[in-house]
């Protein structure tokens, strides 16, 4: 999986310098056609808008436990102040942090703030490590599975683990943002990346599932005490990370609406600075205030991902294998040499792959629901 996911990542930067687009939709239309880079660009929109309400929820739930360490009383007891609300500390925190990093035009500039956040991320696994090896007296843990119930389970836990890796969306606007934009050296950052993403989903993954067994919570924090300070810190930085996420999520968000707006209206992008601004910020307000609202009314982070899970399998896979078979079928040469075939076989193979998960998580989604 990760080294489909790294290939993806640089067939994405091979084709933004190649077409000169600075965003992913922008590769696919260029690239791919119409009618796949509006398939594109309604995936993204509904992708980034779902991604966004889980990220609210996540801080919601980090929230949650920290102010119960701060009040010294457990979480969800009766007779608690106003500003201790959930619904209050969710949108108090939206409107200070997420809404003012959200507005800029660029994202260049969240560099530092993302550094802090991966940081925080090393730290939430080092925590998470640790309590595994010196676990507190209290936490028992329930039944260890030493294997899946079914092959199924397997395939249905996929969407999760493209969700988790899934940066493909945001990494064009990033590559676009080096100093120096060569994708020899972003095979590098990514790759760099994708291993240091894959050693800390692995040590929080396994170690927490250790820790608490069957009875872990899918946001593992939550299974420790409220009252654990170290944990506490790693909740802190849960928040630290999810707000740069936000932002940046919604900014490829914003940039498919403007497209499509701009689409739409047959106005050309070249446009007066001042019309601009004012676009983008109401476009920023409608779409902080939309995702706002839905996260403060779905307690269950679990199933906005059940939902967008499939989508991020296109991401990774679909439309980069979509654009490297249509970059290499644009090379009319009569003899072609055997690399040709082996990258359009290669792109043929990341869509069937990144077909079958979306399919199979749709299917499941519409069984479970008919069930329901």
């Amino acid at each position: 999986m990760l080294v489909f996911i790294i290939s993806g990542l640089v067939i994405l930067a091979y084709c933004s310098q190649a077409s000169n687009e600075r965003t992913y939709q922008e590769v696919v239309w260029a690239v791919c056609g119409k009618l796949t880079g509006v398939l594109c660009e309604v995936s993204i929109a509904i992708y980034t808008f779902g991604t966004c309400i889980a990220f609210l929820i996540i801080i919601g739930d980090q929230q949650d436990k920290i102010i119960a360490v701060l009040a010294k009383e457990p979480e969800g007891a009766g007779g608690s102040p106003w500003y201790t609300d959930r619904k209050f500390t969710i949108s108090l925190t939206a409107f200070l942090f997420i809404l003012p990093l959200s507005i800029p035009r660029e994202i260049g500039f969240q560099k530092y703030a993302s550094f802090l956040s991966v940081v925080g991320t090393w730290y939430v696994t080092a925590i998470v490590i640790i309590k595994y090896i010196w676990p507190d007296k209290e936490m028992t843990p329930g039944d260890i599975l030493t294997r899946p119930a079914s092959w199924m389970a397997v395939f249905n836990a996929m969407p999760t683990i493209c969700f988790g890796f899934q940066c493909h969306v945001s990494s064009v606007p990033i590559f676009n943002s080096m100093r120096q934009p060569e994708v020899k050296t972003w095979g590098g950052v990514v790759t760099a990346a994708m291993v240091i993403a894959l050693a800390v989903y692995m040590g929080t993954g396994i170690c927490g599932f250790l820790t608490f067994g069957a009875s872990v919570d899918p946001d593992v924090l939550l299974s420790y005490p409220s009252n654990d300070v170290a944990v506490a810190v790693a909740r802190a930085f849960i928040i630290l990370s999810v707000l740069t996420s936000y932002s940046i999520l919604h900014f490829c968000g914003r940039a498919v609406v403007e497209g499509l707006w701009l689409r739409y209206q047959e106005m050309p992008v070249e446009e007066d600075v001042g019309r601009e601004r004012r676009r983008r910020v109401l476009q920023t307000v409608v779409w902080f205030l939309l995702t706002l609202l839905l996260a403060l009314f779905i307690p269950d982070i679990g199933k906005v991902i059940s939902v967008i899970g499939g989508l991020a399998a296109c991401f990774i896979f679909v439309f980069p294998g979509l654009c490297l078979i249509q970059a290499k079928l644009s090379e009319m040469e009569e003899v072609k040499p055997a690399s040709w075939w082996a990258l359009v076989s290669y792109g043929v193979l990341l869509v069937t792959l990144g077909a079958f998960i979306f399919g199979q998580t749709t299917a499941n989604a519409v069984f479970v629901d008919l069930w329901a």
